[in-house]
């Protein structure tokens, strides 16, 4: 299966350019979503959950998904997830947007994260 990375994190354009059809946003965390929920209302299938891992959207400024390369028809399963996954990070970031102001290593950390999330991913769709 032809994916495509869409991702707001250095370390996974990193790591990722070369291999994979990759989408590198320099947005927030809720830009790279409403970039999806686009993509997917064109026809592309979301094949990784938006609200993956233990970290809260509001503590977080990266998030990388894994979406179908071709559009095909539209996916209303991919459709519900993705308006969830927004509304939720919604209600989130209106408690305290906790990613302003960062420092430099937590930064690092949190792209790591990101990173193995999604080579994770990569790896189980590529089997």
């Amino acid at each position: 299966m032809e994916l495509k990375l869409i991702t707001n994190n250095p370390l996974v354009k990193k790591n990722y350019e070369q291999s994979v059809t990759l989408i590198f946003l320099e947005k927030s965390y809720l830009d790279v979503l409403c970039y999806v929920r686009d993509e997917i209302h064109k026809g592309h299938e979301l094949l990784t959950h938006p609200l993956s891992g233990s970290i809260k959207p509001n503590e977080t400024p990266y998030k990388s998904l894994l979406i179908t390369s071709k559009a095909k028809s539209l996916d209303y399963r991919s459709v519900t997830m993705i308006e969830d996954s927004i509304e939720t990070t919604k209600k989130f970031f209106s408690i305290r947007d906790r990613t302003q102001g960062l420092r430099n290593d937590l930064l690092l950390d949190f792209q790591e994260i990101d990173y193995h999330l999604i080579k994770g991913a990569l790896e189980s769709a590529n089997q």
